[in-house]
């Protein structure tokens, strides 16, 4: 879908977070189409599931540099082979998109979504 006025004006900057995030510039209704989370399709071999993955390095978009969060304002929604990130809820103008990641890795990662996070990725 090309970007045009259906979809809201969000920005790339550095992260509170953790690195870069994606901020709101202006105000997104619940629900609503925010971009899709693009990159190059994969197969993923070693999922049981026999699931696909996007790999957001080779074709990517900004929508790469949303963080995690265990109380996200955002989510994800699978719609045949593309990602759509939608609002969870109505986001203010200048806050920060995040959704929950949902990994099934090896739970190394420390979680940076709000102090005193336990969570693991």
């Amino acid at each position: 879908m090309p970007r045009g006025r259906e979809l809201p004006d969000i920005t790339r900057r550095r992260s509170p977070l953790h690195g870069w995030g994606v901020f709101a510039l202006e105000p997104i209704n619940k629900n609503r189409r925010i971009i899709t989370y693009d990159g190059q399709l994969i197969d993923h071999k070693e999922s049981l599931n026999r699931r696909w993955v996007r790999d957001a390095m080779v074709g990517g978009n900004v929508a790469r540099f949303i963080n995690h969060a265990c109380r996200p304002n955002c989510y994800s929604q699978i719609v045949g082979h593309e990602i759509w990130i939608r609002a969870g809820r109505n986001i203010k103008p200048g806050e920060e998109l995040t959704y929950d990641y949902h990994t099934d890795g090896e739970q190394v990662i420390e979680c940076r979504c709000r102090p005193g996070c336990e969570r693991r990725l």
